[in-house]
């Protein structure tokens, strides 16, 4: 069955698909983060806002301008290391199962 972009999809305990695809692409960006030993100007920045993805998939109900906004901070940060792009690359792919942000935004 097709939904339109402002409907979601909630499995048989509750939980949104969407949200939990974005907390396992935000976890798996932080564990390659930290086994990524070579140090970036940016590594704390990244972590931060990946922290600050993974309090807003926490909350079962991100805000899409939000999520959108953290995900080019970590790009920025990140995506100059090769060896993360795969990670960031499964992050941009779980908030754009959120859609656009609504107009206004």
């Amino acid at each position: 069955m097709l939904r339109s972009v402002g409907q979601r999809r909630v499995t048989g305990d509750g939980v949104d698909p969407r949200v939990t695809e974005l907390r396992f692409a935000v976890s798996r960006l932080r564990r390659e983060l930290a086994a990524h030993r070579v140090e970036f100007a940016d590594r704390g920045i990244a972590e931060n806002e990946l922290a600050a993805l993974d309090a807003m998939a926490r909350s079962g109900d991100p805000e899409v301008r939000r999520l959108r906004r953290s995900l080019l901070i970590v790009a920025g940060s990140v995506g100059s290391v090769s060896a993360l792009a795969e990670g960031l690359a499964g992050v941009r792919r779980a908030v754009e199962l959120f859609g656009p942000p609504s107009a206004g935004q």
